[in-house]
């Protein structure tokens, strides 16, 4: 009974300290002596590292092959006189109301195993009880990097900027109807940098094209995606909004992206595959989807613009219909302190313009949004106050016009 319970105790404690603090080969072959003086080295410098970074506390392992980073983030937002944009006419008639609310609660969690270039994230919506991202990255080469898990496929950049990180409060009317958001599969991508402007980032993957949360296809048929994007200034912008990091020297892209997929769906949400206004749930590979879009983006001194075309065409395989689908939204932000020293160094302003036509076939059906919005950030995107004014215009053949007002208030905490 003493040697089975001495046998469960190494079986248990080895492999605990070997990920605490694994001897590297070369260590185990050096001389006696070296082992001698690795033995006097103190404990705190062959342990675990425990601090607090730009990703929330961390802890690593001594050999820097093991990293654990936490982080939680909350939203609170209030919204007069309602908070989501409007969809239907119908929306535009609701009664007013006065919300406060927790919009996001997010646990994340990430870092790298065994190796550096080995990571892993995973993203959880406390709120919603809802997984949102689980990936694997083998990211040892910058020019060739795989991954794979759930995650928002790299396509628009707006939907790909974490909410957080965001320079507009939310997302403009365009990105409901194209993103992709997030889906399981692998991808390749990497950045191809030579001197100068030839600069370049790709992303290639396939993904089950079903949704976030599905765990399985509806058919056959995969969905492929693909983004190639032009650092033409040599420098990369990044998935972040705002120009915080006050570029001396700017950095701009310019980016084109296509997605193909069939499945039983016309859009895709953080909830999971759905359809848009006038498409019914109906068999599997029901639609086939072909979309593309156009992006730019830059930054310098203060300064932060980004716009996204977007183009789908939609084909009902049953009924045999085919919907067109546009829309464009173009914003930009300015640190107003870099023109009027007076004013506060931790004030953004950013106005957005968008329009999204749900059918290119029919007359009278624009949607329109101008919004404007206020920063102060307190420690960059990681705890700033926001506030917004937006103003819609829907048209309807057969309803009309209609338009409405909107304020929102909002802050936004990560530890």
């Amino acid at each position: 009974m003493i040697a089975s319970r001495r046998v469960t105790a190494v079986l248990i404690f080895v492999p605990l300290l070997a990920a605490i603090g694994p001897p590297c080969r070369a260590q185990a072959q050096e001389s006696e002596g070296a082992a001698a003086a690795q033995d006097s080295v103190p404990q705190e410098e062959t342990g675990v590292r425990v601090g607090y970074g730009g990703k929330g506390f961390e802890f690593e392992t001594a050999d820097g092959n093991f990293l654990l980073q936490i982080e939680s983030r909350f939203q609170f937002r209030y919204a007069y006189p309602r908070d989501t944009d409007p969809v239907t006419f119908d929306q535009f008639q609701r009664v007013d109301q006065n919300l406060f609310k927790l919009n996001r609660a997010r646990l994340k969690v990430g870092g790298h195993a065994y190796r550096p270039w080995l990571a892993y994230y995973f993203e959880f919506e406390l709120a919603a009880a809802n997984l949102l991202d689980f990936r694997v990255m083998v990211e040892k080469l910058p020019f060739l990097r795989l991954k794979v898990g759930q995650w928002k496929v790299e396509y628009g950049r707006e939907r790909v900027i974490s909410s957080g990180k965001q320079q507009m409060m939310d997302r403009s009317i365009v990105n409901r109807p194209f993103t992709i958001d997030r889906q399981q599969g692998i991808s390749l991508y990497g950045r191809l940098k030579a001197s100068g402007a030839a600069d370049f980032n790709y992303w290639a993957g396939v993904f089950t094209g079903t949704g976030r949360g599905a765990r399985e296809n509806d058919d056959e048929h995969l969905m492929w995606a693909a983004r190639g994007q032009w650092n033409f200034l040599g420098r990369d912008v990044g998935f972040s909004g705002s120009d915080l990091e006050d570029h001396r020297r700017a950095a701009g892209l310019l980016a084109l992206a296509a997605v193909t997929n069939r499945s039983r769906y016309t859009r895709f949400s953080q909830a999971g595959g759905g359809q848009l206004e006038g498409f019914e749930e109906d068999d599997p590979g029901q639609y086939r989807v072909h979309q593309w879009m156009q992006e730019t983006a830059l930054k310098y001194r203060g300064l932060a613009w980004q716009q996204e075309f977007h183009w789908k065409r939609i084909e009902d395989t049953q009924n045999e219909t085919t919907t067109t689908l546009v829309g464009n939204y173009a914003q930009v932000g300015y640190f107003l302190h870099n023109a009027w020293p007076a004013i506060p160094r931790p004030l953004e302003i950013a106005v957005l313009y968008a329009f999204y036509d749900p059918n290119v076939d029919e007359q009278d059906d624009l949607q329109q949004e101008y919004s404007l919005a206020a920063n102060w950030f307190f420690a960059g995107h990681r705890n700033k106050l926001s506030a917004d004014l937006t103003y819609f215009t829907f048209q309807d053949p057969a309803r009309g016009d209609e338009e409405g007002l909107r304020f929102r208030l909002q802050w936004d905490i990560s530890v």
